[in-house]
């Protein structure tokens, strides 16, 4: 595997006073690396604007030496049984599997190890039986993308016999056996591992697809199974008279299994048709690295972002965490949502439009120099697929993930700075510091655990510019927090659109399937659009019956390339002049680092039929000018027609707005994911900071 110099990773993403982050690093040089603490305020490293920005925090925590050591990770998920398994034989030993193989690799899969025995899918497509030297594989092959059941056994006089049959047609392969003229010992105690062969103390030819029904029967009777429909949710499978299996890396669970008909697309509602595992040679889920250093939040540290930079000779890494304040004591009146769900969620994404002419924009900006398309090694996000094809469902923060670096570049190629997601969102966060506007920092870690009492005590919030994947737990906190007669700020495009799942006995682990309708990198199979983790139905929150304009009076309606246009003013009453106090133009937002525009790339808009009944002010518009913008798939009906019942160019546009809930609420809502991006144009001398600046004025008043 390609691996970088140096690089690391946190335990968590955020914390507050007192709580302690663990860092992991893995160092292949041969001196001693360096840490020192940076508060961020810009992470843009485009020379056309500020570059990135961040002070030094060495009164927190001071710069210090620790030594190098190269830490390997495993990619591949199986599991493994929690102790080792005693088995006691009198005369013969049957393994018995059901799977559905999905990619043909160049090295043998293993699907069951137990000691000396071992049972493989070899290159060829061939199924082998070993026990200790002594093998013997099928004359038949399999067919991939096909449900098999495999049986394979030995006794102790050496007969060695394996057969399949393909389940869908219950054509059976062509029985082989061999003799070995040998009295036989097949006792065994070991660890039993499904899906993955053990090599020196590493899991290696890890299995590529489904795994159904695993089983071991010593003299005929069965001494070890696991029933992969019970207890879905669990990284764990409980045993049939045997230990325990641990799963390793998270392969996939609430797949449909050999028995599923279509009768039933809810795995709650019929187990035993989702009784498989899905497991790719390309699953990763934690690293776990051993700490090299710990950070103790202390009580006095500003609300921020903050990086850790460790660095060796000229290689380096920077790693993000966020600082929030005690819960329930505001060190500040504004609150800045930070979307680290959805951060993790696009998580390593490789794009497919990366190319290494996009290095040279690297080296002249100084930016962040890996990209996760150069090491795909590290675990991709899940806006890619596993090497079999399948889509990512999973996502972790428990690895390094490049693009969430201060000066990683998404669009390599873009007229403008080309930033997504957290670089995208520090454009927000120089302006607030530009503008002397003080904030607290609260990620989705603390919405999710904490609901409204991670804000209720904030008179306003805002968000960044692309706040996209939620859990219940998020959009019940802001739903309570706006009805409540909060101030709701949101400042980007395509957000609150996907409904994702937390782990319960591992929650930085998260889940999302991609159900039905939606602008998505894939597509879930058929029967397997309700989460693994806890059960709910996935996909878009607005097929969830909680769309964005519920929330936030606007949502998803149309996607372009990465440009950015104008908004118009459109409103002129005169009670809404103070969003427009000092902007003579009616056009804004001409000019940004997003895209060279205030409203591009996502679009969100107004739609009565979605909206519960807020009485929505227009301010702005911008209506899409490229021929490249489409409608979102879930608003397009046919070719000729669409949910709003008009022309395609009257709904592909961003809609600016502002309304007021009965309780004293308000919400504004700018319609556009590169909004943000022009706050610091012109030095943050510009229209769109002028307006953002009255809006929160008009919210909070003196800032001071």
């Amino acid at each position: 595997m390609e691996t970088v110099p140096i690089v690391g990773y946190s335990d968590k993403l955020s914390g507050r006073p007192g709580d302690r982050i663990n860092f992991m690093v893995s160092s292949e040089h041969k001196v001693d690396f360096t840490v020192q603490l940076f508060r961020s305020v810009n992470a843009d490293p485009n020379p056309k604007g500020q570059g990135i920005v961040e002070y030094a925090c060495d009164d927190f925590f001071p710069k210090q030496s620790f030594s190098s050591r190269k830490q390997k990770f495993e990619p591949g998920s199986y599991g493994i049984t929690e102790q080792p398994f005693k088995m006691t034989v009198d005369d013969n030993v049957r393994f018995s599997v059901t799977i559905f193989p999905t990619l043909k690799t160049s090295s043998p899969q293993s699907l069951i190890e137990f000691g000396k025995f071992c049972l493989m899918l070899d290159p060829d497509g061939h199924l082998s039986f070993s026990f200790g030297s002594k093998a013997i594989k099928t004359v038949d092959t399999i067919s991939f993308r096909r449900w098999h059941r495999i049986e394979a056994q030995i006794n102790k006089t050496g007969l060695m016999s394996i057969e399949f049959v393909n389940l869908d047609n219950s054509k059976g392969s062509k029985p082989a056996s061999i003799q070995f003229d040998l009295d036989l010992d097949l006792n065994e105690q070991a660890h039993v591992i499904i899906a993955a062969k053990r090599v020196g103390g590493s899991a290696k030819n890890c299995f590529n697809g489904k795994i159904e029904h695993p089983e071991i029967c010593a003299d005929g009777q069965i001494v070890a199974f696991w029933d992969f429909s019970e207890n879905i949710p669990s990284l764990a499978v409980t045993g049939v008279e045997c230990p325990d299996l641990t799963l390793v890396n998270a392969p996939t669970r609430a797949v449909t299994g050999a028995m599923w008909d279509a009768s039933e697309m809810n795995w709650q509602h019929k187990p035993e048709h989702y009784a498989a595992i899905a497991f790719h040679e390309d699953d990763i889920y934690d690293f776990n690295w051993d700490a090299d250093f710990s950070f103790v939040i202390p009580p006095k540290m500003p609300s921020g972002i903050y990086i850790m930079r460790i660095s060796c000779e000229d290689d380096y890494d920077a790693i993000p965490f966020f600082v929030c304040p005690e819960k329930g004591q505001p060190s500040a009146r504004l609150c800045v949502l930070v979307s680290t769900f959805t951060y993790v969620i696009y998580g390593n994404h490789a794009r497919p439009d990366y190319n290494d002419t996009w290095l040279q924009r690297i080296a002249d900006w100084n930016a962040y120099p890996h990209n996760p398309a150069q090491f795909q090694s590290y675990g991709l996000s899940t806006y890619n697929n596993h090497s079999d094809g399948s889509g990512i469902c999973h996502a972790s923060h428990k690895r390094p993930l490049f693009n969430i670096r201060p000066g990683y570049i998404t669009f390599g190629q873009a007229d403008c700075s080309g930033l997504r997601h957290f670089q995208a969102d520090s454009h927000l966060i120089s302006w607030l510091h530009a503008k002397g506007i003080d904030y607290d920092i609260i990620t989705d870690e603390e919405l999710h655990n904490d609901g409204l009492a991670a804000i209720q005590r904030y008179e306003a919030v805002i968000t960044g510019s692309h706040p996209e994947y939620h859990t219940s737990e998020t959009l019940d906190a802001l739903t309570q927090y706006r009805d409540q007669g909060g101030a709701l700020h949101y400042l980007g495009g395509n957000g609150f659109y996907w409904r994702i799942a937390r782990h319960r006995e591992e929650p930085s682990l998260l889940e999302i399937r991609r159900a039905e309708d939606g602008l998505r990198a894939w597509a879930s199979e058929p029967g397997e659009y309700y989460n693994g983790f806890d059960g709910a139905y996935g996909g878009l929150w607005r097929r969830n019956g909680r769309p964005p304009q519920q929330l936030v009076g606007v949502g998803f309606t149309a996607q372009g390339t990465f440009n950015g246009m104008p908004y118009k003013r459109v409103c002129f009453d005169p009670d809404f002049d103070w969003v427009f106090n000092g902007i003579d133009d009616e056009i804004i937002g001409d000019f940004g680092f997003s895209g060279n525009g205030a409203a591009g790339f996502e679009l969100d808009r107004v739609d009565p039929k979605l909206d519960p009944g807020h009485k929505i002010t227009i301010l702005a518009q911008s209506f899409a000018t490229d021929d490249h913008f489409i409608l979102v798939p879930e608003e397009q009906l046919t070719h000729l027609t669409n949910l709003s019942g008009g022309p395609e160019s009257e709904v592909k546009r961003a809609d600016m707005i502002y309304f007021e809930t009965p309780a004293g609420g308000r919400v504004f809502s700018v319609g556009s994911i590169t909004f943000c991006g022009s706050l610091p144009w012109n030095n943050f001398d510009n229209t769109v900071s002028r307006l953002l600046f009255n809006v929160l004025s008009h919210t909070l008043g003196d800032f001071s």
